[in-house]
């Protein structure tokens, strides 16, 4: 039996916790000023990036080897305004927008990290999650590290500088820093006289290079290259480490190893729709999901709507597809945030009509199928169907552009154990009475390659199968039961 005062539960203060995974960060630098000052170049991308983290940002930029910082927790307009910016002034910068799945939320652990050792100054900036943050961290501390802040990317710092001790450069010491972590890792290291990216062998987060004027720009996505004016030139490869400096570019392919696994849920959800990742358009692939969905569910219907905002490309797909017509039938409210206090059980329930409300004129006396990218825990799809049904929708039926989750994930994306999976607790039928739909239908998983293009397996699928392609954690290595789960096929 479903304990369904689990599936109400809240974080303390009565936040509840986010329905949608989360990844972690966004990064973006700049090397050059010819065209746009880097300060300003780097708060444009960062806007185009917000998506990607809506806690903290910073900015830390280069003048001829003195550094200079502003970071906060908030918002990039809230962080940001051009007095700050106005001081920012230099030839090269590192940005980073922040959600927390390592590493707590506050002030100390914004980034970028900016950290003074005997051979200058380095300023990093992050996204990703280290498997093995833990055990390097523990063994700095016993040498006598000390840390201020308690996230990982302060740990490849400190590799990086003790590293650079012995090494004849920046990108050596960042060459020999990537053999000792494992996980996700897409980073910009900001260093005196040089710019340097780097994404980790497997490439479970996005990096693309950029030019702009003479210079050369690093983001997470496209659309943040688009945001300030810079040209797409190509994609950071999985393993490579790129250098900048004042000589031009210089590319480090030792770590390349082609066996790559980039995550494949920045299609499904969490990069944004203008943006294109390894070659892959995400709205074509959002777009795709759809159409394979209606093959997989059809369903006789009147209308097809979409979940905003992610569902919306999917829906699109969907209708293509299927012939039934797409209409916006949900309104999205973009100015509230991931999570907001909601103090009772009542307003907990109503809370999603504070995010998303329904167009009555659209969605009444209407069969409708709602386009989602994902149900993780549970805790919302329900409250969406009732919402529709109450404006009148005479019949919902639920399609989700993804598979079942039914694996935690530790590259940097806030997936839970399965005591918070859904669907290691419920059947596809049980989710479905759950919803309150009148059918529901997932992504069939052998689709996956279909959806991006591709005519093989390229890509990290462990949040729906358990096949993490790098090492994890110790107690899922070792079995510990807490960590597995058996999907539900009753």
């Amino acid at each position: 039996m479903l304990n369904h005062s689990y599936w109400n539960s809240k974080e303390p203060n009565g936040i509840e916790p986010a329905e949608k995974p989360h990844e972690e960060c966004g990064v973006f630098g700049l090397y050059g000023d010819d065209v746009m000052p880097p300060a300003y170049a780097a708060y444009n991308g960062l806007l185009a990036l917000q998506h990607r983290g809506q806690e903290s940002c910073g900015i830390a930029v280069n003048d001829r080897g003195v550094v200079s910082y502003h970071k906060d927790m908030g918002l990039v307009s809230e962080v940001f305004h051009p007095k700050d910016l106005d001081k920012l002034s230099g030839q090269m910068c590192v940005s980073h927008v922040r959600y927390s799945t390592a590493g707590d939320s506050v002030p100390e652990n914004a980034q970028p990290l900016v950290m003074r050792y005997i051979k200058g100054t380095l300023a990093i900036a992050h996204n990703g999650n280290l498997t093995n943050a833990h055990e390097i961290r523990r063994e700095l501390e016993h040498r006598g590290a000390i840390f201020q802040t308690t996230i990982d990317s302060e740990v490849i710092a400190y590799i990086i500088a003790r590293e650079r001790m012995h090494s004849g450069s920046i990108e050596e010491a960042v060459r020999r820093t990537m053999p000792q972590i494992q996980g996700a890792y897409s980073l910009l290291v900001m260093s005196p006289q040089k710019l340097i990216a780097a994404r980790d062998p497997n490439g479970f987060r996005p990096l693309c290079m950029g030019r702009l004027g003479k210079g050369y720009v690093f983001a997470s996505e496209t659309c943040a290259l688009d945001a300030c004016g810079a040209e797409f030139v190509r994609d950071v490869e999985p393993g490579e480490i790129v250098v900048v400096d004042p000589s031009g570019v210089k590319s480090i392919r030792d770590h390349c190893t082609g066996r790559i696994s980039p995550c494949i849920f920045e299609y499904i959800y969490f990069a944004r729709t203008d943006s294109v990742i390894d070659g892959v358009s995400v709205y074509e692939a959002r777009k795709e999901a759809g159409r394979l969905l209606a093959r997989q569910h059809p369903v006789e219907a009147d209308l097809v709507i979409g979940v905003p905002e992610s569902g919306i490309d999917a829906a699109i797909g969907y209708s293509e597809e299927s012939g039934i017509p797409y209409e916006k039938g949900i309104v999205k409210n973009n100015y509230i945030g991931r999570t907001f206090i909601k103090p009772t059980q009542q307003e907990r329930r109503n809370s999603v009509r504070i995010k998303l409300n329904p167009l009555v004129t659209a969605v009444k006396g209407k069969r409708i199928v709602m386009l989602d990218d994902s149900i993780v825990r549970g805790t919302t799809c329900d409250r969406i169907v009732s919402m529709l049904r109450e404006a009148g929708a005479k019949e919902v039926h639920l399609r989700i552009s993804s598979p079942p989750f039914t694996w935690p994930c530790y590259y940097g994306t806030d997936i839970p154990s399965k005591n918070e999976l859904i669907a290691c607790k419920m059947s596809v039928e049980e989710i479905g009475k759950l919803s309150g739909a009148d059918s529901i239908g997932f992504l069939e998983l052998d689709s996956l390659c279909q959806m991006i293009g591709k005519q093989e397996k390229c890509f990290c699928d462990a949040c729906f199968t358990g096949n993490y392609p790098a090492p994890v954690p110790k107690h899922i290595m070792e079995g510990k039961p807490e960590q597995r789960c058996t999907p539900v096929h009753r």
